[in-house]
């Protein structure tokens, strides 16, 4: 009987021993888990800005600033989206990869300019303007597939406050995209009076032609800056923006409707017909342009500090000479590991 009953007691004892060690490792596993979910947590990839930015050859240095500029002033988890044409991919990658720039979060896109056959065309008096790079803003949807909302940014920039601010811009239902009105500087006539900027729609496309007059569009009408962008894929796509986009790229072949003569460029012109009347607004202190257009004008000090976003359009860019507020952007350059891009310092 005695013996019975010790063998029921250890029977017991192994029983209560196995027990603990099974909640012991099964804690441990349950922990180990939630770990590893949490690293991979969708949310995380919700709280992703990805950031569009194209790196073309010959001003590869200009991205890597802005780059720089937007990284060194967020703590938010951006997503650089760099995109090249195929033989400049390996620089791109060298340069982020041998730089202050490695602990960047990116991907490299290839653009293939293939697209653009028959709908650019060659004749400028801006050929630079012509570079295919300059339309990837055309096929955001094309580059970038789980993102709701993108930024993307031309490569002259600096960004000198928080992304976040910008991703966080209001898009009214509707709008596939937000952009910065080009009478909303604080300083804009000033600078129109000294310069000439063009800042309606008369800059930019040929009133004479029937097509435009066609439009019903008053040439008086501000015009809008895409060197900034906010968009909304889902509405882009919804409302077949880009296949808009390449219609009047294509009408602008056979009719010339907004030649690069004119202020604007061939980028800008078919963004303004396309969005007319069907776009939200940018704060304006995240879209201070116009750096580049006159090496003779300049900003007021106090008013580049309280500048959210800084952008040298026009064809006087600061790595080179002449420029003006030069020293703002080559704050954040990035020397070239490959010492193919330079900058084209100049005596003060």
């Amino acid at each position: 009987m005695i013996l019975q009953i010790n063998q029921v007691l250890l029977f017991l004892l192994i029983v209560t021993l196995c027990g603990i060690l099974y909640k012991k490792v099964h804690k441990g596993t349950v922990l180990r888990n939630e770990t590893d979910d949490d690293s991979e947590a969708p949310e995380e990839m919700e709280d992703e800005i990805p950031v569009v930015i194209c790196a073309a050859a010959g001003r590869m240095g200009a991205a890597m600033a802005a780059i720089n500029s937007i990284y060194s002033n967020t703590d938010a988890n951006i997503l650089f989206y760099v995109v090249g044409l195929r033989n400049t991919l390996s620089r791109i990658r060298k340069w982020i990869e041998h730089s202050k720039l490695r602990e960047i979060n990116f991907k490299i896109v290839e653009f293939n300019p293939i697209v653009l056959k028959g709908k650019v065309r060659p004749d400028s008096s801006r050929p630079e303007l012509l570079q295919p790079l300059n339309f990837v803003r055309f096929y955001l949807p094309l580059l970038i597939h789980q993102h709701e909302k993108v930024i993307y940014l031309d490569d002259d920039v600096i960004v000198q406050g928080d992304i976040q601010e910008l991703y966080d811009t209001t898009l009214a239902l509707g709008h596939a995209a937000a952009f910065s009105d080009d009478c909303d500087l604080p300083s804009a006539q000033d600078m129109n009076r000294f310069v000439g900027l063009q800042n309606t729609y008369m800059g930019y496309l040929d009133y004479r032609k029937k097509t435009i007059k066609d439009l019903g569009i008053s040439p008086s009408t501000c015009s809008f800056n895409p060197g900034v962008i906010v968009a909304n894929m889902t509405e882009w796509k919804h409302q077949r923006i880009t296949k808009q986009l390449e219609k009047w790229m294509q009408k602008n072949v056979e009719e010339n409707l907004y030649s690069s003569s004119l202020g604007g460029g061939v980028a800008t012109s078919p963004m303004l017909i396309v969005f007319h009347g069907k776009y939200s607004t940018i704060n304006p202190l995240w879209h201070i342009r116009h750096l580049g257009w006159n090496p003779d004008t300049r900003y007021s000090e106090h008013f580049l500090q309280e500048a959210k976003l800084l952008h040298w359009n026009g064809r006087h860019k600061p790595w080179d000479f002449p420029s003006v507020h030069n020293d703002l952007w080559e704050s954040w350059f990035v020397p070239d590991p490959a010492g193919i891009f330079k900058l084209n310092h100049h005596s003060s």
